[in-house]
């Protein structure tokens, strides 16, 4: 993602714009706490799953008058994508240390984020009112990292805070704005809005919906707004309440609801004059071929599963941590993700599943009922979650699980249908391209249209340039010689396996 502390103003007319602060930290070491506690007057956080933090946020705050955006992101070890991205659209961050418990993995990592970010950097020695609480341990394990607080001989300010009793809650607030006074922070309100998707996902019922922070300019309700990847007109605008209101101001987090499809999160998004500059401006997402399994070789198991989140940042989060789950110790079985999405389950997330095998993960989502049905039906288990951390446990369990089976289907790759040369009786020859694993002769493989198997048969032989080859791999294009009862189309996937079929793990 590009830094949008780039923005070229005309100093003529630029003002100054309030600080946004991203508040980094260990998980439990009272981030959220921390921003209840800034903003007393009214909650600013609902309560999550387990306690923890789980999707990027963004808050805005009131001292006497002068404004402070706060980003809160997730501290737990599965989001450090999304932590990343909230230091690099902030100006200032709060590094949060537990006073009882010093100085922890993820913290060393936002210290990591912030030097790399290039933003100054506040410490808030959290939970002082603890009796195990120990600030000198804190600052002595801060400076092994590199972090000199101003009591130490360094430049970086610290202040020894309390949700709990609000002890240094205000000093806390006072020295972020006088870090923001000293950055000298701009904006020009006379240009078109410009800024960051922060989080971006698919509501049932109001459709494509982003968080942004607004960097430069004012975003209006009715304006054109867009980004390389999503663009459309802001049919509503509200702050972070949900209350509805007319223009968002520069620093000022906001829900935009008008987007023809859900941006991308750690986008720039620019407000633009009419439907047509827009238009011109995104970039049509080229198709890409669906990388959804690792290499397999044809000893390897495999358990499907198709995943829904409820935003894309947690989707990113899921997806990272699923893909390198290592395979149980001395066995050879492999996690797919199958179309990873955002938004509620849908009938055609359980077809797929029905197709492959496969189990649904549905993290803080809804099921739509037409899924439900059909899932119910077809006996097909969705397994829903709120804390992630459970999702990832229930990932390895199902692998446990597969591995416990002494004989299995095992799949090995997948081929796009790219020409249809030959169709009989008893043979068809096609051509095609190899999406991941392989194929070889003598192994069996699905057609799989629509999302549904609508044909089985059996592989007789595999050609590249004319010349019979034992096997073909990811990334190549070659020929099949096949017999189906089903005739092979072209944009057909065919799905290689070895018998006997793979028990539902």
């Amino acid at each position: 993602m590009t830094t949008p502390n780039t923005v070229q103003l005309d100093n003529t007319k630029v003002a100054t714009r309030p600080p946004i602060v991203v508040v980094l930290g260990h998980v439990d070491h009272g981030k959220s706490s921390l921003l209840e506690a800034i903003r007393e007057d009214f909650r600013i956080i609902s309560r999550e799953s387990g306690g923890i933090t789980q999707s990027i946020g963004a808050y805005q705050a009131d001292l006497q008058g002068e404004k402070i955006t706060f980003i809160d992101t997730p501290g737990h070890e599965l989001f450090a994508q999304m932590r990343s991205r909230g230091a690099k659209v902030a100006d200032i961050a709060i590094l949060v240390v537990a006073a009882d418990e010093g100085v922890k993995p993820q913290t060393v990592e936002a210290i990591v984020q912030i030097k790399k970010a290039g933003i100054p950097m506040v410490v808030a020695i959290h939970k002082i009112d603890k009796p195990e609480a120990n600030a000198e341990r804190v600052k002595q394990e801060l400076a092994q990292h590199g972090v000199l607080v101003e009591t130490y001989g360094g430049n970086v300010p610290s202040q020894e805070t309390s949700a709990t009793t609000k002890q240094g809650i205000r000093e806390l607030l006072e020295m972020i704005l006088l870090v923001a006074e000293i950055e000298d922070l701009k904006a020009d309100k006379t240009q078109a809005g410009e800024g960051i998707i922060i989080e971006s996902y698919m509501d049932a019922r109001r459709g494509s919906t982003a968080t942004i922070i607004v960097k430069n300019g004012v975003v209006r309700e009715g304006d054109f707004i867009g980004t390389k990847t999503a663009g459309g007109k802001i049919r509503i605008l509200e702050d972070f309440r949900g209350n509805h209101i007319q223009e968002a101001l520069p620093s000022m987090p906001a829900i935009v609801l008008g987007f023809l499809r859900a941006p991308r999160v750690g986008e720039q998004f620019r407000i633009f004059e009419d439907e047509e500059s827009v238009m011109a401006y995104v970039q049509e997402e080229k198709p890409k071929e669906k990388e959804h399994m690792v290499v397999l070789d044809s000893d390897t198991m495999v358990v499907n599963v198709v995943v829904k989140a409820d935003t894309a940042g947690s989707l990113e989060a899921i997806e990272d941590v699923l893909r390198s789950l290592p395979s149980p110790e001395g066995k050879q079985v492999a996690l797919r993700l199958l179309e990873p999405g955002v938004g509620e389950v849908l009938e055609n997330d359980v077809k797929l599943a029905r197709s492959s095998h496969a189990h649904i993960f549905c993290f803080r989502t809804k099921i739509s009922n037409a899924a439900a049905d059909l899932a119910d039906r077809e006996n097909i288990p969705i397994h829903q979650f709120s804390v992630i951390y459970e999702l990832i446990q229930a990932a390895r369990e199902l692998l446990e699980k597969a591995s416990l089976e002494e004989e299995g289907r095992k799949d090995l790759g997948a081929l796009l249908v790219l020409a249809v040369f030959l169709t009989d009786k008893k043979r068809q020859v096609v051509g095609g391209k190899v999406l991941e694993g392989e194929v070889r002769k003598g192994v069996r493989a699905e057609i799989v249209r629509g999302g549904e198997i609508v044909g089985q048969g059996k592989i007789t032989n595999v050609q590249h340039e004319k010349k019979d080859i034992p096997i073909a791999t990811k990334g190549q294009e070659c020929g099949l010689s096949v017999e189906f009862t089903e005739r092979i189309q072209v944009g057909d996937q065919l799905q290689f396996f070895t018998e006997p079929s793979l028990k539902k793990a």
